[in-house]
């Protein structure tokens, strides 16, 4: 009987292999929605680099070999901003696609009493109307958590202030969860036909 991968199944290369497929996809389809998605959404997309968020998805491939000797804590630092930075960046994607309900949804972001466009909000922001307004009961505490991990982990890029940052192995662990968070964001956004979604599916 055939047995379906999951995502504890890849490797770390092919965990990245698979984010850098989902993030081109983003790139290709959204960065020129007009005519699909509301003109305001489609307008916000084509301005967004989401050409950034493909560069940094290649990124993650530097950090699959433990980095030699005293490069080790800067290099998971590094690491640890790569991976929040693409959180981050896949929120604001989500955000930009759904910006008709964002900008009339009561816990909008805002900013000394204007609302805040998804191109211009910070992490806490993001992790905060997630958190209100797009996880369902049953998700929302695992992924509100995961997200303030990342958050705190990723902050560490602001180095002096004694932060935990864990080893690689837990970095690579997380690599895998943004994964399954990309793909989980993907599958809730709506396309014009089933042919132009992406590819969903572990291999």
């Amino acid at each position: 009987m055939f047995n379906r991968r999951t995502i504890e199944d890849l490797s770390y290369k092919e965990t990245v292999d698979k984010i850098v497929e989902l993030n081109k996809h983003i790139r290709s389809f959204w960065s020129n929605a007009h005519g699909w998605a509301p003109i305001d959404a489609a307008d916000l997309l084509s301005k967004s680099r989401l050409d950034w968020l493909v560069s940094l998805s290649y990124s993650l491939y530097k950090w699959e070999i433990n980095p030699q000797n005293e490069a080790e804590y800067g290099d998971l630092i590094l690491a640890w901003a790569n991976l929040g930075t693409l959180v981050e960046g896949s929120m604001k994607f989500f955000l930009s696609v759904f910006y008709e309900d964002y900008k009339n949804d009561i816990n909008a972001m805002k900013r000394r009493g204007q609302q805040v466009d998804p191109d211009g909000a910070m992490f806490d922001g993001l992790r905060t109307f997630f958190e209100k307004s797009v996880w369902i009961d049953t998700e929302r505490q695992d992924k509100n958590d995961w997200l303030k991990e990342i958050q705190a982990k990723r902050n560490a890029i602001h180095a002096y202030k004694d932060r935990e940052i864990d080893d690689f192995n837990t970095f690579r662990n997380q690599v895998k969860k943004y994964l399954s968070f990309l793909m989980d964001l993907l599958g809730r956004v709506p396309y014009p036909d089933y042919q132009y979604g992406p590819d969903l599916f572990i291999r």
